[in-house]
């Protein structure tokens, strides 16, 4: 009898995935499959343009090889991208998740703060990022003053200092990639049950206790969504330089075969980062108990 109710409830669990999946997959079949089959395919040719179109002549292994051995931007562009991943995400997720708490709060114009946070998603994003980057908006210039550097040097030692004003400047741009985030995590504390922290405090425990015992647990598939959203996010960004640079050599360069190489080698780190993101969270996803 309990085997053939748990057959019945994963049945029924693959069900409802599938129906929910069921549009981005025939989007996919329609719309994205043909063009990732050749684009993966044109990364084993050098792309030979004729009036008769693209003609592909098979090389193998070339375009990879050129991009690990020949090509001196390729990799210095791809060890940038990945630790501006490194140090960016986890800035957001941290910034995401402090908001979202303070938003969360009974507070007078928590509706207008809100979508404050998430204007930036809105306004700065396409083109009007590539300017508003390009203009200098992003920059905080009090972090780059060196007076402020020389104010500071006398209690923290610099080989300190200077990282962390390095990423004090890129607190407006992690607060420009931080409104889905909070609007993910604010869901996520919403869903838990009043109960809990009830229980909590009549046991007598404090607030931190009761954050990192009933909040951070329950919020953790989300922390793993926003994760995994802001790797793509900063993996495809209009500020990333790997992009910039795959899109020069396809469109200004017409190097196609060698673009869609370097493309899905790219494709291909990115989606063993976010692999390693699943592994990480495996163990802590059970513990999803006490919603409303």
């Amino acid at each position: 009898m309990k085997k053939r109710l748990r057959r019945s409830l994963w049945l029924r669990n693959m069900v409802e995935a599938y129906s929910f999946l069921l549009l981005w997959l025939i989007g996919f079949a329609m719309f994205m499959a043909v063009p990732l089959g050749k684009s993966f395919y044109y990364s084993f040719n050098k792309m030979m343009i004729t009036k008769n179109g693209l003609v592909p002549d098979w090389t193998g292994l070339a375009n990879f090889r050129r991009a690990f051995s020949t090509d001196v931007a390729f990799l210095p562009l791809l060890k940038n991208s990945v630790m501006s991943l490194l140090i960016q995400v986890p800035l957001i997720l941290v910034f995401a998740m402090m908001a979202a708490l303070l938003l969360n709060r009974n507070i007078i114009g928590r509706t207008f703060f809100r979508g404050v946070f998430f204007l930036p998603v809105i306004i700065a994003s396409g083109a009007v990022l590539v300017e508003m980057l390009r203009l200098g908006a992003e920059r905080m210039p009090l972090f780059t003053s060196s007076s402020l550097f020389l104010a500071l040097m006398d209690i923290i030692p610099p080989d300190i200092l200077e990282p962390l004003l390095v990423l004090a400047d890129q607190l407006t741009l992690v607060m420009w990639d931080s409104g889905v985030q909070i609007l993910i995590f604010l869901a996520g504390l919403q869903t838990i049950s009043p109960s809990l922290y009830e229980a909590a405090n009549m046991d007598g425990a404090t607030k931190w206790e009761s954050f990192w015992k009933i909040t951070f647990p329950m919020i953790t598939p989300m922390i793993l969504v926003n994760t995994v959203f802001s790797i793509v996010n900063s993996f495809t960004s209009a500020r990333n330089q790997m992009m910039t640079y795959i899109r020069t050599v396809v469109f200004q360069q017409n190097d196609y075969g060698y673009g869609a190489a370097i493309g899905w080698i790219y494709f291909v780190l990115a989606f063993v980062m976010i692999g390693l993101v699943f592994l990480i969270f495996r163990k802590s996803l059970t513990n999803t108990d006490g919603r409303r």
